[in-house]
């Protein structure tokens, strides 16, 4: 009887220790060769810095599709497709001409508009120069001016001091709101009405450096069909160089520095300057659908209960001067974390060790905009949000980020894993315990975080409809949407060993006895 009772206590332990080895031997599948493979390649000048929109984003979309294909795993988009469009709308500002004084200027060379008025035609013969363009009660150089539908050319910095360094408007040391807001004098000038505002600084060219084309891209929402749109800024801003300011100037034998010696002596009147312009600009639409990839691996006995696992395959594209963003971390590591898993998981129920809960794994679209892919799945979901288990959202986890770079490398961020449910952060822990044995760092989990990085990636969205959520990540580096984020900064031992972590928490969430409990209200 004794002997019965030592092997009815054995077989639990040997059973539970084959199946941690089935599993180990699926994630070994995980390898930094295959892994180094995919994000070469995604990385790749031959993609573009997959940008939305763009043809890089496209061929990293299809790569994701035919890797899905090849691994097997079921289109279910209509019953055919691992492509869901999604609905975007491109909010450009476009300028299709600008010349002045007969010479043509480049938009995002020259200067860049801010505005938000239809496409128009603006023509003048002539630029009034308003100087600072103060109207404060001390110093108002539009008193007695009327500017209604005039081109007018403001110093959108600064303003008069005398020789004892007192400002003229506040008659101390002390700068005047018209100086310390980034946005006063604009909006005073506009409800004057001006046609148009031409405005100089010191820091235009600099921003054009900087930003390069991003000044010029436009931004991307999601389309819901509605055209109507506010009107915030009906007056366009024609951001300047000084250069070009000093050239209109010239022709009515002034510059920059000479009305800033005589405004120190007194309120100077308008100027009206003999300067042509043509020009047509205006804010236009175009509607984009870059898709969300989606492939699903099927479960057994729970099979109508799902894991999402994703991560989003955007980034920042490639500029009109051939600059691309090669977003090694940002996300292609997350890409290929999902790529990887998907082969890990196929394999294993090819060889009839499959999940029981069905895996739906999601390259993302359009996150880099605002999160939108998985705004547009979780509003268009594919299968029952209801049934849908857990998110597991992988963003960045191929470097060492600056809070670890002069000690432990061996961590992952965890974030999100207590907000919904009190089981996804033990489940979690009890999976890097039992097989991979890195530090969880939760550092940035903690709602008094200054970045709050929860609420910045795709698995908020899962999130804010109920479904427990976590979003694994390696940190912030110097290279984080730069052209800088390069393959050869990838730390792939640690990667592959990231993707194992995840690999292990999802084989946990996918084949317990009950699905993760939903017990909180932290989201």
């Amino acid at each position: 009887m004794k002997r019965l009772f030592s092997i009815l206590f054995i077989l639990p332990a040997l059973y539970s220790c084959s199946l941690a080895q089935v599993q180990k031997k699926y994630a070994e599948l995980i390898t930094e060769e295959s892994s180094r493979k995919h994000l070469t390649i995604l990385a790749s000048k031959e993609f573009e810095g997959r940008g939305t929109g763009q043809e890089g984003g496209r061929k990293a979309a299809n790569y994701i599709a035919d890797h899905f294909k090849s691994y097997g795993l079921t289109p279910i988009v209509n019953g055919s497709s691992y492509f869901q469009p999604v609905s975007l709308l491109r909010i450009g500002y476009t300028v299709n001409s600008f010349v002045l004084d007969q010479t043509p200027l480049e938009n995002g060379k020259d200067f860049f508009v801010q505005g938000d008025n239809d496409l128009s035609s603006f023509a003048s013969q002539e630029i009034v120069f308003v100087g600072y363009g103060l109207q404060h009660e001390n110093y108002n150089e539009l008193k007695g001016t009327d500017i209604k539908d005039k081109v007018i050319l403001v110093l959108n910095e600064g303003e008069p001091y005398d020789k004892a360094g007192n400002s003229l408007l506040t008659g101390t040391k002390s700068k005047s709101d018209w100086s310390s807001s980034r946005f006063k004098r604009i909006q005073e000038l506009v409800k004057l009405q001006p046609k148009l505002i031409l405005a100089t600084n010191s820091q235009v060219v600099d921003m054009i450096g900087r930003m390069k084309g991003r000044l010029t891209s436009g931004r991307i929402a999601l389309d819901n069909g509605d055209n109507n749109r506010m009107l915030t800024q009906p007056v366009p801003v024609v951001n300047i160089s000084e250069k070009i300011a000093e050239q209109i100037l010239s022709k009515a034998n002034s510059s920059v520095t000479k009305f800033k010696e005589e405004a120190t002596v007194q309120v100077q009147k308008p100027l009206v300057i003999t300067s042509k312009l043509d020009a047509e600009m205006g804010v236009t639409k175009e509607k984009l659908n870059d898709p969300n990839v989606l492939g699903l691996l099927e479960g057994s006995d729970l099979k109508d209960e799902v894991i999402v696992l994703c991560g989003h395959y955007d980034h920042d594209g490639i500029l009109p001067d051939g600059t691309f963003f090669p977003g090694a971390d940002d996300n292609g590591s997350g890409t290929v974390a999902v790529l990887e898993l998907a082969r890990a998981f196929a394999a294993a129920k090819k060889e009839g060790k499959g999940p029981r809960r069905s895996i739906l794994f999601i390259g993302l679209a359009a996150e880099e905009k605002g999160l939108l892919g998985s705004k547009f799945y979780v509003e268009n979901p594919i299968l029952p949000l209801q049934n849908t288990v857990a998110c597991i959202n992988i963003d960045m986890i191929g470097r060492i980020d600056d809070k670890h770079l002069n000690g432990n490398h061996n961590y992952l961020h965890a974030i999100g894993l207590d907000k919904l449910s009190s089981e996804l952060q033990s489940v979690t822990e009890k999976a890097n315990k039992d097989f991979v044995g890195i530090e969880l760092d939760y550092s940035y989990n903690d709602p008094n975080e200054p970045m709050r990085l929860y609420y910045r990636s795709d698995h908020y969205n899962f999130a804010e409809k109920g479904i427990p959520s976590a979003f694994f990540f390696s940190g912030l580096h110097p290279h984080y949407h730069t052209p800088e984020d390069t393959v050869d900064k990838i730390d792939f031992p640690m990667m592959v060993k990231r993707e194992k972590l995840i690999f292990h928490t999802a084989w946990e969430i996918a084949n317990r006895d009950k699905r993760l409990v939903v017990d909180s209200n932290k989201k």
